[in-house]
Formats: structure tokens, C-alpha cells, sequence
């Protein structure tokens, strides 16, 4: 067999199939994306560590060891691999009642959980469960943003005010703010405004100018030349310069820590999975390519497992920076490889400078960030054309503002869900018919129970029948025997839709067969597949209705059905 060239570049290099081939004349546009990309991520990156409660210094480190490990082990082109708003409030909201804030413990088991949902993400490559991300229905996922959005900008309220804030939970830190009112830091909030505007307008003017950076430099020269801090602004202040360290977090292991941070944990690896899988796919369907999701479930654990060792917290796939890289012209994991040796000459060379960054520099690019998660035009597309759907977003987003992060995953699942069973279980099932004229089928709905010839129905069951639909399944037969005119001798069911029979189905497929041989009519099948005949066979289905009465499909059985006839 002839090999493609990507299958034998997979088996030479199997580590980098993100990267080969490297076309020279796309470095020079990899190399600007790549810098576009830390140009814009790095003052990003910077802004998540305020949602996630850890040190600045470790929104720089998402940018370095695991996307480095993302961009060897992947097999996407295109989704870049980093700090993240949605996981980032998901850790605090877990971390902010265990420790104290920005401590070192806080940050040590900020990367436990980083090391937890790495060893959820292999295991979900190697027993493949990788299905579980499309529990996170594309509604569901805007609702969660949405109130992750609303979250994360209404809780920068303090900080762009200069405010000492405080409290648990959206609502006592809006309320403490509310109390401290008064006590408004004139400059911060100077500042806040001018950062805003300053990004605000360079968008509008054109999305690849790097604004949130020219603000950042802008308030850090300004903060150093004009002695922000005798002024009462309050600033960064010391911010470790090198590399991080390497190793397990520090933190004391047990069997009840690990207990205690699971659900945390599984939460991020359910984000990480839906939000990294849906980005891939969108941006390999647009430049029609491939990838392969287990490749990328191992290497987002291993790009998680490098975060857990070098000191910071959860990685993600980010549509937001994808986005970055893909305008800026990067066709490659080339470009993230970029950025992070750019991040890795500001950690050597320039952190000393950051010392002077205004915090509500931070608090204003976080806000910026929650506002554009907050998907207005997409909750109104939802509301006009599925409200049913708008109603699971809208909950999911209220429960994430009002309950929290973690919690809202819990119910976005759970609702998912509710919303697809209360759709799916009772089947849209037809009547297959056709047309004496043109001998074309024709699709009618159960109500019009038409014959195909005299005395026989073919009716078509939509859906896989499991213990929740076998009794519409009863119903309909029943009621359709009943219903038709002339009398029924043969009933068929078009099993073409039908991908998996139950236990529950099962006994009602034999109460359905009494009551149709007690009326003298034969039960017979059309277009089932291989593994549902096995089994029907394994509930000894087959042995009740015999091996004569599956059809491979309804042209057959309607010639048998009129053979029978003409012999009797």
C-alpha cells in the first residue's frame, strides 16, 4: 500500500505534527504571528492570574513550558494552547475558601489541580471518553461564558476603583463595593479609563495593533517617570525574574486532598475537552485539514502536566488566542513556538520593569476580557430560533453568576442533557409508503397510517428504542393496527434509524409480537444492522420471530410480502 506523505511524516515524526512540514516561505509570516500572539497574550495572560488568584508572574508561565509541550505533541495546526478565563474562574471559585488567596499554598495547589485534570484528560485518552465533551451543547457553552463574563468584569469593579473590595461570592463583592464607594482611588480609576480607551479604540482602528501591550507599557513608563505609588496607586510591586521552577507542587499529598479538589478538577477537564475539541475542529474545517483528538486529549494532558511542574496553573485550548494567531497569518504550531521563546526572554530580561504596573492596569484588561465574553448577539440568535435552548443557557448563566463557576458546569451538563432526552425520546416514527406511479417512497407522518399494498404497513422507528421510548413504540403499533383499514397480515418495522435496542425494548418488542400473532398478523424487519440483529439474536428475539422475518430492506419484503400473496 502507498503511503500519503502526512502518514509517513506521522510515523517519522510523531511529535511534531502540528509543525511539519515547514514551508520557508511561510517562517517570515509564523515568525510575526508569533509575535502578534505575545504581544497580545502576554498582558492577557497577565489579566487571567486575577481571576485565578495566583501571582502575575504565572500567567506569564502558561505561555512557556505547556505551550511548548502542546505545540511538540499536537497534532492541530492551529488551536493555541494557554491560560484560559473559563478554567481560571473555575479554580478560584474552588481554591478561594482552602487558602489564602495568592499565597504559595494557593499556587501549589493551583497546579495540583493542573496535574489532576492532566491525568483526567489521558485517561480520557486511553479508555476514550472523549465523547464526554459533547455534553457541552454550543447553547450550554454561551450561557457558561456568558456568566463567567459577567463574573469575572463585575468582580473587577474594586480593582478599577482602587478599592480594597472583599467578600465570597458575585453578589457580597458587588455589595462590599457598593460600602467602600466612597473610599474611590482617584487615579486608579484615572487609569482604568485611560487603559480601556486606549484598547477599546485601537480595536476599533484595527484588531492587530497590540493595544492592551501599548496600554501596559504606556502605564508602566508613565507609573515609573510620574512615581505612581507616592500618589497612593497602587502597583504590582516585586515580580521574580528567571525561569520557574521545576518540580511537584509543594503541597502536602493525600488521598483526601485528591478527593476533595476531584470535582474541581473534572469540571476543568470537561471545559478543557468541549471548549479545545470545538476550536480544533472549527479551524480544521476551515483550512481543511486534519487532526486527530486522541493526539490532542495526550498532549493537552501533557501541556497541563508541564503547567503542574513549572509553577502556574490550567491550560486550555483558547479560541480567543487561536483567533490571535490565525489573523496574524500563523498556519502552524511554528508560531506558538514563537511567542514562548519571546516570553522567555521577557522572564530573563524584563520583569524588573513590571514591578511598576499599576494593578488597575490589570483590573481594566480583565474587565475588557469578561465583556467580550458576555455573548449578547449569541443568547439573542438562541432566543429567536430555539427559546426552549435560551432557557438552558440563560439558567446556566444565572447559576454561574449567582452560585458559582463549578456549580454551573454541574447544571449546564445536567440540564444538556434534560433538554435533548425531553426532545429525543419520543421520536419523530413515519409510515413508509410509495407512489404506484413513480415508484418513489413517500414519508407519511403515523397519524396517516397508508398501506404499502393491501394489508401491509411499514412503519419507520426513529430513534435507538432504549426503556424511556419502548412504550411509544407499543402505543403506535398498536394503534396503528387498530387503525387500519383493510385489516393488517403483515407489519413491518423499518429498523434503518434504529442503533441499539435496550433490555426495557427488548420485552416489548415480545409484548409487541403476542398481540400481533394473537391477531394473526407477522411481525417482520427491514434495513437492521449488523449489531442490533446480534442483539436481538442475545435476547433471543429471533428465536421468537424466526430467521425468515428479517428483510435487508422494505423492496424485499414487499416482494415477499406479494409472493405470499399470489401463492395463497
Amino acid at each position: 500500500m502507498i503511503k500519503t506523505e502526512k502518514q509517513t511524516r506521522e510515523r517519522r515524526f510523531p511529535m511534531f505534527q502540528g509543525i511539519l512540514p515547514i514551508k520557508k516561505s511561510e517562517i517570515s509570516a509564523e515568525v510575526i504571528a508569533g509575535i502578534t500572539l505575545a504581544a497580545l497574550a502576554i498582558p492577557e495572560v497577565m489579566g487571567y492570574t486575577k481571576i485565578a488568584g495566583t501571582p502575575v508572574i504565572t500567567g506569564l508561565y502558561t505561555l512557556l513550558v505547556p505551550m511548548v509541550l502542546f505545540a511538540i505533541f499536537g497534532s492541530s495546526r492551529h488551536l493555541v494552547v494557554g491560560a484560559d478565563s473559563a478554567t481560571a474562574a473555575i479554580l478560584a471559585s474552588a481554591l478561594v475558601g482552602i487558602a489564602a488567596t495568592g499565597s504559595h499554598e494557593y499556587t501549589a495547589l493551583a497546579g495540583v489541580l493542573a496535574l489532576m485534570s492532566a491525568g483526567l484528560l489521558i485517561l480520557a485518552r486511553v479508555v476514550r471518553l472523549g465523547f464526554m465533551a459533547d455534553f457541552l451543547s454550543r447553547t450550554v457553552l454561551i450561557g457558561f461564558l456568558t456568566g463567567v463574563g459577567v463574573q469575572v468584569a463585575l468582580g473587577e469593579i474594586s480593582g478599577m476603583l482602587g478599592l480594597s473590595g472583599g467578600g465570597y461570592g458575585l453578589i457580597q463583592k458587588i455589595m462590599v463595593d457598593v460600602r467602600q464607594i466612597g473610599q474611590t482611588n482617584f487615579y486608579d480609576l484615572v487609569i482604568s479609563f485611560i487603559v480601556i480607551g486606549v484598547i477599546v479604540g485601537s480595536k476599533n482602528i484595527s484588531r492587530k495593533i497590540p493595544g492592551a501591550l501599548i496600554a501596559v507599557i504606556g502605564a508602566i513608563v508613565a507609573s515609573w517617570a510620574f512615581d505612581f505609588k507616592a500618589h497612593g496607586v497602587h502597583i504590582l510591586g516585586e515580580i521574580p525574574q528567571g525561569l520557574p521552577l521545576i518540580g511537584l507542587p509543594d503541597v502536602p499529598w493525600s488521598f483526601v486532598l485528591v478527593l476533595k479538589l476531584l470535582p474541581t478538577a473534572f469540571s476543568m477537564f470537561i471545559v478543557i475537552l468541549a471548549q479545545s475539541a470545538a476550536t480544533s475542529r472549527a479551524y480544521a474545517a476551515r483550512y481543511d485539514e486534519s487532526f486527530n483528538e486522541n493526539i490532542d486529549l495526550m498532549a493537552l494532558g501533557l501541556a497541563n502536566v508541564g503547567a503542574a511542574f513549572s509553577g502556574t496553573f490550567v491550560v486550555n485550548g483558547s479560541p480567543t488566542k487561536t483567533q490571535m494567531v490565525d489573523s496574524a497569518g500563523g498556519r502552524s504550531q511554528l508560531s506558538q513556538i514563537i511567542t514562548s521563546l519571546i516570553v522567555l526572554l521577557v522572564l530573563l530580561f524584563f520583569t524588573g520593569p513590571m514591578t511598576n504596573m499599576p494593578r488597575a492596569v490589570l483590573s481594566a484588561v480583565v474587565f475588557l476580557i469578561g465583556l467580550q465574553l458576555i455573548d449578547i448577539r449569541g443568547m439573542r440568535k438562541v432566543w429567536r430560533q430555539r427559546p426552549s435552548e435560551f432557557g438552558v443557557a440563560l439558567a446556566t448563566a444565572v447559576v454561574v453568576v449567582l452560585v458559582g463557576v463549578e456549580q454551573g458546569i454541574v447544571i449546564a451538563m445536567v440540564l444538556s442533557l434534560i433538554e435533548h432526552v425531553r426532545r429525543s425520546y419520543r421520536s419523530q416514527n413515519v409510515i413508509v409508503t410509495m407512489d404506484k406511479t413513480t415508484g418513489a417512497w413517500r414519508i407519511l407522518p403515523v397519524t396517516s397510517p397508508k398501506q404499502i399494498e393491501p394489508g401491509l404497513l411499514v412503519y419507520r422507528f426513529a430513534h435507538t428504542i432504549y426503556y424511556a421510548n419502548a412504550q411509544q413504540l407499543f402505543e403506535q403499533v398498536v394503534g396503528l393496527v387498530e387503525a387500519t383499514d383493510p385489516p393488517l397480515s403483515c407489519f413491518c418495522i423499518d429498523a434503518s434509524a434504529i442503533a441499539d435496542v435496550d433490555f426495557s425494548a427488548a420485552e416489548t418488542l415480545r409484548e409487541i409480537y403476542g398481540i400481533l400473532k394473537d391477531r394473526g398478523i407477522r411481525l417482520v424487519w427491514a434495513n437492521l444492522v449488523g449489531p442490533v440483529k446480534a442483539e436481538l439474536d442475545r435476547y433471543e428475539i429471533t428465536d421468537l420471530l424466526g430467521e425468515d422475518t428479517f428483510y435487508e430492506n422494505i423492496s424485499d419484503v414487499v416482494d415477499a410480502y406479494l409472493k405470499y400473496k399470489r401463492s395463497n
